[in-house]
């Protein structure tokens, strides 16, 4: 018997429960884990990804948008003339991509302090919001009698 571990489609898709169309994706086996990061969901329509990247600058990532697929990479060149005694940060090239639901859009990202954090809001398009619609007729008063004797 197989089994399959959904995890990784709860961490990465945001805005939207899709596990069917995912369950493929999950089958990927080693999937990356570097860089670490957190998704946030601050309200109804606004998230917020974290990533820690201590040792990049923000000339070394690149952030993109493509058909509802955030890419962020990274690539950090090797220094020249560097002896490690011990090297415990890691600071090796990555691509770590995100599905993004319908609707949600990138709105910025803001790198302080090692951390990159993209923020993300949905905005559903007014014609797809729902609407009341007003329900016209006659009111009580303006019933019309059927049978012989009112009830």
């Amino acid at each position: 018997m197989r089994t399959v571990d959904f995890s990784p489609l709860f961490r990465s898709a945001i805005g939207f429960d899709r596990v069917f169309d995912l369950a493929e994706a999950a089958q990927r086996a080693g999937e990356e884990t570097y860089p670490p990061y957190n998704i946030e969901r601050l309200d109804e329509h606004r998230f917020q990804i974290s990533v820690a990247l201590a040792g990049f600058s923000p000339q070394e990532l690149a952030l993109t948008v493509e058909q509802n697929v955030l890419t962020l990479e990274g690539h950090k060149s090797e220094k020249e003339g560097k002896t490690f005694l011990h090297r415990g940060i890691s600071t090796r090239n990555f691509k770590r991509q995100f599905t993004l639901a319908d609707h949600v859009e990138v709105k910025g990202a803001n790198f302080e302090n090692g951390m990159l954090v993209i923020s993300l809001q949905r905005e559903i398009p007014e014609a797809m919001k729902p609407r009341q619609i007003a329900i016209n007729g006659s009111g009580p008063n303006n019933v019309t009698q059927i049978e012989s004797r009112a009830a």
